[in-house]
């Protein structure tokens, strides 16, 4: 039985260095009410980048530029120590971090950009770090595609443990990767929301026998920041809220257990026992018992995928 608290706060939008710091002040806050792992939303560092959606990515080319070249020298390069900070409290604390986050790649063009979610563990090591593979329509103007390489589910003291990002969630063969690695708590840092999305959760948890946690995307309006180009066209003053977060916590069996946190910030906290999900199991076991390979197999490519190979 382990102790989790989802971080369903908004970003210092564009903002890295504030944004990491809001990030370990929450973590501490979580860590004094018992909290054993803390996750974080889909692109916390440093924010969703939600202009996508309001934006033609193919037109208005000068303020994508603009954003997109605020959102670039806001993210994470993870050959730096960027993320040193939330390294330093993971293994301070001896807690789990789930945090979603803007990546910049440092090792090719040092330019592109990649939805990642990466895993700390205790020891402040990261353990797992992996790039969403299938950006979601507008978000392919902004993010570049994952490989197959963080597809796995790690072992950490509240249990085995993996993630797959929003709309990755919909792809049946991402979560059957998952699966048949013996995951017990589900994580889905997300943008998406509302009931038809929390259902799909509740899908998965009775699907995979797992838990699920959505991490929700919360943004308001006063989070938008007053330089932000054009902010009044895209983001008027009547709307209150952006993104509603949706938060939740759902058993094996589909039941919710914590949330929604509904236009809400804050922490979400729940008690997850891993072995409820082994013992939910014994009736359903898609990539076990339930599983048929004299018909059905699932080849899943593991290998980083680069473009260009120096000898």
């Amino acid at each position: 039985m382990g102790k989790i608290a989802i971080v369903q706060e908004s970003s210092i939008l564009l903002d890295r260095k504030k944004t990491i710091e809001k990030a370990v002040l929450m973590i501490d806050q979580a860590v004094a009410n018992g909290a054993e792992m803390v996750i974080f939303p889909e692109a916390f560092i440093s924010g969703y980048p939600a202009w996508i959606w309001r934006l033609r990515p193919g037109g208005d080319w000068d303020l994508n530029e603009s954003l997109h070249a605020r959102l670039l020298d806001s993210a994470v390069d993870l050959n730096s120590d960027q993320l040193m900070p939330l390294c330093e409290i993971a293994k301070k604390h001896a807690i789990t971090i789930v945090c979603g986050l803007n990546e910049r790649d440092g090792n090719l063009s040092k330019a592109t950009l990649y939805n990642t979610v990466v895993i700390i563990g205790p020891e402040g090591n990261i353990i797992n770090r992996h790039r969403k593979l299938m950006p979601t329509n507008p978000e392919r103007m902004v993010w570049g595609f994952g490989d197959g390489t963080g597809l796995k589910v790690v072992d950490t003291p509240c249990g085995r443990i993996g993630t797959l990002l929003c709309w990755e969630n919909y792809m049946p063969l991402a979560r059957y990767s998952l699966y048949a690695q013996g995951i017990e708590i589900y994580i889905a840092p997300t943008y998406d929301s509302g009931d038809n999305w929390i259902g799909s959760l509740q899908h998965i948890a009775r699907e995979g026998r797992c838990w699920v946690i959505g991490s929700g995307v919360v943004l308001a309006n006063s989070d938008i920041p007053t330089d932000f180009p054009n902010r009044d066209t895209l983001y008027p003053f009547s709307e209150e809220w952006i993104n509603p977060g949706d938060s939740v916590v759902i058993s094996p069996g589909g039941e919710i257990l914590a949330g929604p946190m509904h236009q809400e910030k804050g922490l979400l906290y729940a008690d997850v026992d891993p072995n409820l999900a082994d013992i939910a199991k014994r009736a359903l076991d898609v990539a076990g018992h339930y599983a048929r390979p004299d018909i059905f197999t699932l080849h899943v490519n593991t290998q980083p995928q680069r473009p260009v190979e120096f000898e």
